[in-house]
């Protein structure tokens, strides 16, 4: 259990309090919250989808998003996996700079929660050690892909985020020159779900990072993900930005499942972040119909 307790120093005067969590703690959350993730839609994206049936205007399309309804239901109901491909086990963490963690190692914990997860929950593994070469799988979907930022207090955030491979291999960056302004960006993000967005089972969820460096405005895109859909940019520009976008995306004719349509994408989410002076990153992370995420704390 976690609980606090007084360090025996003083810095600046003040005693310290911390937050002790054990890491077993961690172990079973990520457990549940991989579990949770594989077969329970969020809320928010199966109204998106529900939404998207009505505005939907052609026959096959809002057919199939009957389908893709019915088949998100039966998931949550029998606990099964709502898509045969169950991702890489990626995942956000916000650590309070007042937790401080005993027991086995952190990352040792994440991955056995992971572990647990994809084995005990008859998930498919989809992790192969060695990418090019003998591409053998680990046989229980680790390592985590871990992303983790430190915040103020003394709490833990955790969010499951299974990332199948039909998404990520159609999403992109391109680094663009400052001169090529709200345009370019356009062009860039339109290019990319034009090019393999049929591939990523729509109608889609489109995460757009701006900024940052190389690494950087990927990680801004995945994180675009996790807004609630229908959420806005609290910056109006970059509102205004996102809702061109989704018209424009809307406007491709992909459709559902990739067989033509009116709606493509359920929404389109921008984050942006402090870039240098010489260049303008632009990143698009795709997610399928299925925005898979789940999120707990301690």
């Amino acid at each position: 259990m976690g609980f606090r307790f007084f360090v025996a120093w003083k810095l600046d005067r003040r005693e310290i309090t911390m937050r002790i969590v054990h890491t077993d703690r961690v172990r079973d959350l990520v457990e549940s919250l991989f579990r949770r993730a594989a077969t329970d839609l969020p809320v928010d994206v199966e109204s998106a989808l529900l939404r998207a049936g009505d505005a939907e205007k052609g026959e096959m399309g809002r057919a199939i998003l009957g389908e893709l309804v019915e088949n998100e239901r039966i998931a949550r109901r029998e606990g099964i996996p709502i898509c045969q491909d169950c991702g890489l086990a990626v995942l956000f963490m916000e650590v309070g700079q007042e937790v401080c963690f005993e027991g086995p190692g952190l990352m040792s914990a994440i991955d056995e929660g992971v572990r647990r997860a994809y084995v005990g929950g008859f998930l498919r593994k989809m992790s192969v050690q060695d990418p090019l070469y003998e591409r053998k799988n680990t046989g229980d979907n680790t390592p985590a892909i871990v992303h983790s930022t430190i915040v103020p207090g003394e709490g833990l955030k955790l969010i499951a985020v299974p990332r199948g491979m039909g998404s990520e291999n159609a999403s992109g960056i391109e680094m663009l020159r400052p001169g090529d302004g709200e345009e370019g960006v356009v062009r860039s993000v339109l290019q990319t779900v034009g090019r393999l967005g049929a591939n990523a089972c729509p109608p889609l969820v489109v995460g757009v990072g701006i900024g940052a460096n190389f690494e950087g405005a990927p990680l801004l895109a995945k994180r675009a993900l996790l807004r609630s859909l229908g959420s806005r940019n609290p910056d109006p520009r970059y509102a205004d930005l996102e809702l061109r976008l989704l018209g424009q995306v809307n406007d491709l004719g992909i459709g559902p499942a990739g067989y033509g349509g009116t709606v493509t994408a359920m929404d389109v989410h921008v984050e942006f972040a402090p870039t240098h002076l010489a260049g303008l990153p632009v990143a698009v992370n795709l997610s399928c119909h299925a925005c898979r995420h789940a999120e707990g704390s301690i």
